[in-house]
């Protein structure tokens, strides 16, 4: 499973305007050239999808929007993280970390 993020964190980065990237040719490019409020944007509209989604297929619609709504949020999510130098394995061991732990617990141990 991690293999495939740490293929598509790849190419993400591979497409930052810093590393050569083309906003002409790259649709992350693009995004990444227009600063961080498009990115903060789209993973808004992406989760309000994801969420509607949700809603129709708990009203009988099929669940394969909830699955394409929720790989649209996280490869916008992998942008973003790759934005701020951050990668998918980080999350993977930060969820590591957080396993076996309660979600209370884990969120009032953290420092504000």
């Amino acid at each position: 499973m991690s293999q495939t993020l740490g293929r598509l964190a790849a190419v993400i980065e591979s497409r930052k305007p810093e590393n050569g990237g083309d906003p002409a040719t790259s649709y992350v490019a693009r995004l990444m050239a227009k600063g961080d409020d498009a990115i903060l944007k789209k993973i808004g509209e992406e989760a309000t999808e994801l969420v509607m989604a949700a809603k129709d297929a708990r009203h009988g619609a099929g669940s394969e929007n909830v699955l394409y709504e929720c790989a649209d949020l996280w490869f916008h999510s992998m942008v973003l993280l790759a934005r701020f130098d951050l990668t998918p394995q980080q999350v993977l061991d930060e969820l590591a970390r957080r396993e076996g732990l309660s979600g209370i617990d884990e969120k009032a141990s953290r420092k504000e």
